[in-house]
């Protein structure tokens, strides 16, 4: 292992009075040491990130390349299998992408999981240059969707109540900042869009009220992706009301498959897209309690496990 990222999906097991059997971590990236006697598409020394799922590679959704979605069960690394925060994985071979020689280790990881998701979501959204991208959240997902958005000269709006991650959002290239906890979020919006709303928006909370301000801000005829997890509570909305009579497109995006993320990685390089900047807090293996507690604390934009 290399370096392994924290991700916000990690606090249910974090917070649990029940400690997991398996080893956390699902960003992993590293260097090959070992191989299995019938491993002959990999060498040592390579450098490499992890998709982090395990899938049967019979069914349909592992043929293109979601093994998340296997029709016959998955296992997920660092949650039914163990992770990356260990000083050595073993993992399939099918699992193991080829990273850039310049890619940093750290940049890998992350690419591995929220860095990814942010680059498969807005793919799905498909803004032209110079559109307005309203993100809501700007966790490391969020803060990687804004990197990869302002890299393409998309006007970003970054919405979050964290005023350390908004400054973030603004260095790496967002035009607006919202803090939602001291503006009327709406109104702001109307006002940076001559009251027409956001063509594009970006929801990565899984809040219930923040969804709805995602499509009650969209403008009329615009694209919204939902990407946040589900935070517990459900969430109503008025389809009619929002969606139908607004004439919007709303999508869902989950992660990504593997060929997004060899594709994520060659993005970030080509495009010059700030990802390590977003990278703000780096630890290594002895001092993981303190890195969770940074996580946990919000005072951060992506926490990274280095070796």
């Amino acid at each position: 292992m290399k370096a392994s990222g924290l991700c916000g999906s990690d606090f249910p097991k974090y917070r649990a009075e029940t400690p997991s059997k398996f080893v956390g971590g699902h960003e992993p990236c590293g260097i090959i040491t070992e191989l299995g006697s019938n491993v002959n598409n990999l060498s040592i020394g390579d450098r490499v990130m992890i998709h982090h799922y395990s899938g049967c590679r019979k069914c349909k959704m592992c043929n293109i390349g979601y093994t998340q979605m296997c029709l016959n069960g998955t296992k997920v690394f660092g949650t039914t299998y163990n992770g990356g925060h260990q000083d050595y994985m073993k993992v399939p071979d099918y699992t193991c992408v080829p990273m850039p020689d310049n890619l940093s280790f750290a940049v890998g990881a992350t690419t591995a999981c929220g860095t990814g998701t942010a680059y498969q979501a807005l793919g799905k959204l498909n803004i032209p240059k110079r559109a307005t991208l309203a993100i809501f959240g700007q966790g490391p997902v969020g803060l990687s969707a804004t990197a990869f958005a302002a890299a393409n000269q998309i006007n970003v709006i970054a919405i979050d109540v964290n005023p350390y991650r908004l400054q973030l959002a603004k260095d790496i290239g967002a035009k607006y900042i919202i803090n939602s906890k001291q503006n009327n979020t709406l109104d702001n919006i109307l006002d940076i869009t001559s009251s027409e709303g956001s063509e594009y928006t970006m929801e990565v909370t899984g809040i219930p009220s923040v969804r709805n301000l995602a499509l009650n801000s969209t403008a009329n005829w615009g694209t919204l992706c939902f990407v946040g997890e589900d935070s517990g509570k459900d969430t109503t909305i008025q389809i009619s009301a929002q969606i139908i009579h607004k004439q919007l497109t709303v999508k869902g995006s989950w992660t990504f498959g593997i060929n997004e993320l060899e594709n994520a990685a060659k993005h970030i390089i080509d495009n010059n897209v700030p990802i390590e900047q977003i990278i703000t807090h780096k630890f290594n293996l002895k001092e993981i309690a303190q890195a969770y507690e940074i996580f946990e604390n919000g005072e951060c934009g992506k926490v990274m496990i280095e070796w």
